[in-house]
């Protein structure tokens, strides 16, 4: 039969006990920690990864009382709370018993102990221990999991985003690894958790990790856990993410950021499919589907020699590119309305829509900042819009001039109709006509182009010429 792979304290203060435990112990479990002097043990907790305490009642000369005991099991439960302690004693004391049990204890053994009887108290003892320590995963487990119940939307009808999603579709039931490239804003994150809420891991968690904003001093302790002791902050024992995760979906975001150095140590967690909590010996197995992104062009990192080839192929069995904004302007309207009813609920305001001018304008603009600049955009819009519109046309509508984009506009933009030959100068001629056919169409690309007998990607031009 195989050693346990924990590590225990024995503190007592006659030495032939702690080399006949020691001896005794060393056969069955990983790793056997001896202590005489109990004033210690605040020492060897902060230094060492304990998973239970073997501890004396009496350390006095001529004391059996249990009273010290007592109290170095309080001490011990102070530093590390959720530590397992099991108490032993020359002296059958019922009542003690009850008390230590009473006052955090385990378990209670009598010396001089049969073996078989302790070694089966500690292995006992060591299963509670086990039972905390995931309660104690699960507990984080569980919080994120009801940030990421929500199935999150994804607003649109465009070709390329229907291209995309019949591959989350393909790729969602498998278990390989993804890896999604797009540019910053594009919502690379909605399209994890479509993989996840599509996949059969769907029931358990889904944790993501921006990598971009972890220090590099901390990456090993947030994605691998760490012990008590570890470093000056490690106040307690810590799952990392790979543990919280495990049986679960990864979520790694900015993957392109990670330092090569600490690259190394995460193909070896990729390859092994186990972790090691920082200032422990333990070897965790975990079990993760796992899923990184990007908006770095990662293939030149590998061929710069930024990024670990060995570490590319292995997080990108699927490569997934999502759409910039600008490839998917048929869903900008979409998008437009969904945000504007968002904010104006969140910051209970009256239900807006957006007029047909203010898509036209927002349907020319590049969106550099992708989706997540158009959400700013409309949450902008909604804020500073005015309830009380003089027109009544307008009433209950967003502008165009609601809408602050970073471009100079050629030509004044109204949501009045206009007559667009009132003068004779050619430009102006030319940006009012195209103004008023999107007025007359309600902002329809392609029968406005068709009146102005002009192609769709002829109008884009010239509704960005004219920023309208």
């Amino acid at each position: 039969m195989g050693k346990n792979n924990a590590s225990i304290l024995i503190v007592d203060d006659d030495q032939d006990i702690l080399f006949t435990a020691d001896m005794f112990l060393k056969r069955h479990f990983a790793q056997i920690h001896t202590l005489e002097d109990p004033n210690n043990i605040e020492k060897i907790l902060s230094t060492s990864s304990i998973d239970l305490v073997l501890l004396d009642m009496n350390f006095a000369l001529g004391l059996n009382t249990g009273a010290e005991g007592l109290h170095w099991l309080q001490r011990i439960l102070s530093i590390v709370p959720d530590m397992v302690v099991v108490l032993m004693t020359a002296y059958g004391d019922v009542g003690l018993s009850v008390e230590a049990i009473k006052q955090g204890a385990t378990d209670f053994v009598l010396k001089p102990w049969k073996n078989e009887k302790l070694l089966a108290t500690l292995n006992s003892a060591l299963l509670l221990s086990d039972s905390r320590k995931q309660v104690s995963t699960l507990t984080i487990s569980q919080q994120a999991l009801q940030k990421e119940k929500a199935v999150p939307d994804v607003i649109g009808q465009s070709s390329a985003l229907q291209h995309i999603l019949k591959q989350v579709e393909k790729v969602a039931k498998t278990e390989a690894n993804i890896l999604i490239l797009g540019e910053n804003g594009v919502g690379k994150d909605v399209i994890a958790q479509q993989i996840y809420h599509q996949s059969h891991r769907a029931d358990s968690i889904m944790l993501s990790v921006d990598l971009g904003a972890i220090p590099e001093s901390l990456f090993e302790s947030e994605l691998f856990g760490h012990v008590k002791g570890a470093f000056t902050d490690a106040h307690s024992d810590r799952a990392g993410r790979f543990q919280a995760a495990s049986g679960g979906t990864l979520f790694l975001d900015e993957i392109g950021n990670l330092p090569i150095h600490l690259q190394a140590k995460l193909l070896r967690v990729l390859e092994q499919k186990c972790v090691s909590p920082v200032g422990s010996d333990k070897i965790i197995p975990v079990d993760v589907r796992l899923i990184c992104a990007t908006n770095s062009k990662l293939k030149k990192l590998v061929d710069d020699g930024k990024f670990r080839a060995d570490l590319y192929y292995r997080i990108n069995t699927i490569e997934l590119s999502v759409p910039p904004l600008r490839e998917r302007a048929e869903d900008i309207s979409l998008l437009v309305e969904y945000f504007a009813q968002r904010y104006c609920k969140k910051y209970q305001l009256n239900q807006k829509r957006v007029s047909a001018s203010a898509i036209a304008k927002l349907e020319a603009y590049d969106w550099p900042g992708n989706i997540r600049e158009l959400a700013h955009t409309v949450e902008r819009a909604v804020i500073m819009s005015d309830d009380s519109f003089e027109h009544q046309s307008n009433h209950g509508f967003l502008s165009a001039q609601d809408f602050i984009l970073p471009q100079t506009n050629n030509i004044e933009y109204t949501d009045r109709q206009a007559n667009p030959f009132n003068d004779c100068n050619l430009e102006r001629i030319e940006g009012l006509a195209v103004k008023y056919a999107l007025e007359k169409h309600e902002g329809n690309i392609s029968q406005s182009a068709k009146e102005l007998g002009i192609t769709r990607t002829s109008l884009y031009r010239r509704i960005k010429k004219f920023g309208l």
